[in-house]
């Protein structure tokens, strides 16, 4: 149905339990804050605190990502926030909801932005990933003939490069219908807080010896580190919500680097923990990320958009996975 912000679409929770009109719009889906409080079954106080951490902390931006909208019996317009908005306080509240409706309402968005476009997805998800190789294969022969780029820069576009290859999983998993690699591996060793604090120690001991380090270096700030390493060990239902050692390794650099937990040296110590992880869990020398690409990959997620990061951690694991063709 329609209305005059846009189409309205029913969206009913798993098990029936509740119902929400959810508005399209804007090529995204638009819930109110009553609305989410109604499908992650949290306080309204609790969802309304993370919609303002979320603004606060730079995550997205307000202007871009609300909009004021009139909703029946009622003179005043109601604030509705967009998917990513949705996305990002599910992901906060760990409500497993909000990945059922993330799921939902990708599907839904396809079915109906794409129509009426003349887009052959057969072509696209046989051709796309081809042609885009050869024209980022292309763009590093032409930038490493020409001397162009430096080590590190050449060692992001061999990143890029073979990122490419996983360009038609990537397409398969925004339709919903991506295997998950074969050649992921189960976790076996978690980094203990202690022993990885000894570690960052030597580590800076022997940066400091080289004149390569100052004394706020792995300086942790209020047991930001220990929260991260806890992160990496949640479980919901029982269940791991970092199933392998892919998927860990990935969100311990991005959250080391992201998250600045130190006063100084977060892009070192995060390339430094992530191989310490690889290592116990006996992945380090089939990795295949040489010295120069870490450097890339460090640089790359520091420069990143946070609202980039569920692509930052696809890159990574894509990566640590080996040859996705």
């Amino acid at each position: 149905m329609k209305n005059e912000q846009g189409e309205i679409v029913i969206y009913q929770t798993e098990g029936g339990q509740s119902l929400l009109e959810v508005h399209l719009g804007k090529e995204t889906v638009w819930l109110s804050q009553a609305q989410m409080v109604e499908l992650f079954q949290r306080d309204q106080s609790v969802i309304s605190r993370h919609i303002r951490n979320v603004f606060k902390e730079g995550e997205l931006a307000e202007e871009s990502n609300m909009q004021k909208m009139h909703i029946a019996n009622s003179d005043k317009p109601a604030a509705f926030y967009n998917l990513d908005v949705i996305i990002s306080v599910g992901y906060r509240v760990k409500s497993q909801r909000g990945t059922q409706f993330r799921i939902w309402a990708s599907s839904v968005l396809k079915d109906h932005l794409l129509k009426g476009y003349s887009l052959n997805h057969k072509r696209l998800a046989e051709k796309g990933s081809a042609d885009l190789e050869q024209a980022v294969a292309l763009l590093a022969r032409t930038l490493q003939g020409n001397e162009l780029v430096t080590d590190e820069g050449k060692a992001l576009l061999e990143v890029v490069n073979r990122y490419a290859r996983s360009w038609s999983l990537l397409l398969r998993y925004d339709e919903d219908r991506l295997e998950l690699p074969k050649n992921r591996h189960p976790p076996r060793q978690s980094l203990d807080y202690g022993r990885t604090g000894k570690s960052i120690k030597a580590l800076k001991d022997d940066l400091l010896a080289r004149g390569e380090a100052s004394g706020l270096f792995g300086q942790e700030r209020e047991h930001h580190l220990q929260g991260i390493l806890g992160n990496l060990d949640q479980t919901f239902d029982g269940r791991e919500l970092y199933g392998s050692v892919e998927e860990k390794a990935a969100h311990l650099l991005y959250f080391v680097i992201k998250d600045h937990p130190f006063s100084d040296g977060n892009k070192r110590i995060g390339a430094f923990l992530f191989l310490l992880f690889l290592k116990e869990n006996n992945l380090l020398e089939q990795s295949g990320i040489n010295d120069n690409g870490l450097v890339a990959l460090a640089l790359l997620i520091a420069e990143s958009d946070p609202r980039q990061k569920d692509l930052m951690i696809r890159l990574i694991m894509n990566l640590l996975a080996g040859d996705t063709k």
